[in-house]
């Protein structure tokens, strides 16, 4: 990747609808040049889709949880028993695999605890293998995400 490279991956992450007019003008390419760097980042595995980011509170999400998971074996079946069963399960917006004290990090948002209770009867608490769950609710989001670092 070069310096274009980097300016088209960043300015997308701003802002993925832009025309490729607009994004070509910003990084000093012709329209053409820059669709085909797109295309080159896309096929290289760099951009690997587009969407849109939603607003939760817009959406009716007042509360956001992040559950700590550790769970009652640390064998390959374990894990794998209970990453599928994450990833058929819509309510939890997204899972990591950590190293440290706990095995996993859910992400969760409810509408409100009401909301947050019922997610964690029918479905959190029906997950297999969970020796321990640790919910931690966010306060305040000081700096949401907003893409990776590129360079």
């Amino acid at each position: 990747m070069d310096k274009i490279d980097v300016k088209i991956l960043t300015a997308l992450q701003e802002d993925c609808r832009m025309p490729i007019s607009t994004l070509a003008d910003l990084v000093g390419l012709s329209t053409s040049a820059c669709h085909r760097r797109v295309k080159i980042l896309e096929s290289g595995g760099q951009i690997s889709g587009y969407v849109a980011q939603l607003d939760p509170k817009a959406l009716g999400y007042t509360i956001e949880i992040f559950m700590e998971i550790t769970l009652t074996s640390q064998s390959e079946e374990a894990f794998d028993k209970f990453e599928t069963a994450v990833k058929g399960t819509p309510e939890i917006s997204e899972c990591h695999f950590m190293a440290g004290q706990a095995d996993y990090l859910l992400r969760i948002v409810a509408k409100n605890v009401a909301d947050y209770e019922q997610i964690h009867r029918s479905a959190l608490s029906r997950l297999p293998g969970v020796a321990h769950m640790q919910s931690n609710f966010t306060l305040r989001t000081v700096r949401p995400w907003r893409g990776y670092p590129v360079s």
